[in-house]
């Protein structure tokens, strides 16, 4: 048996802005832009055409009013759960990300736990993490 993540949502204030930030700065190529009752949902993924694809997606969209609103107080707060991507080079991912603009909140580093990683927040405050295997 073989079994494998296929999505990972991601929910954000902003689409359109996200995708600066996914898209633009981190490489993620669109596979999918969807609209329905005035909600999108966009997935991305890598350039391989393979792994895990990333649905971005807003609070209300797909939700009823109360979890929307529970959704959002969340994003807001800034406490819903990261993402960390694995790349092959974190010096260049990270210089390409933080000349978007995006908010550092930790500079490349070796981690007691082995990888190398670097922090930022997303445009909706979401963390995302970058990591680079041990060499």
């Amino acid at each position: 048996m073989t079994i494998q993540l296929q999505y990972c949502h991601v929910t954000v204030n902003d689409v359109d802005e996200a995708l600066g930030f996914y898209r633009d700065a981190l490489g993620l190529e669109v596979r999918n832009d969807v609209g329905s009752g005035g909600f999108r949902w966009v997935t991305l993924g890598g350039p391989d055409q393979s792994g895990t694809e990333i649905v971005l997606s807003e609070p209300h969209a797909g939700r009823s009013q109360a979890d929307g609103d529970a959704l959002q107080e969340l994003l807001t707060k800034g406490v819903l759960p990261m993402t960390i991507f694995r790349v092959d080079d974190l010096a260049a991912v990270f210089e390409r990300v933080r000349a978007s603009g995006a908010e550092v909140l930790q500079e490349p580093m070796d981690q007691p736990w082995g990888p190398r990683d670097c922090a930022f927040r997303d445009p909706s405050g979401n963390m995302v993490r970058i990591s680079q295997a041990p060499a």
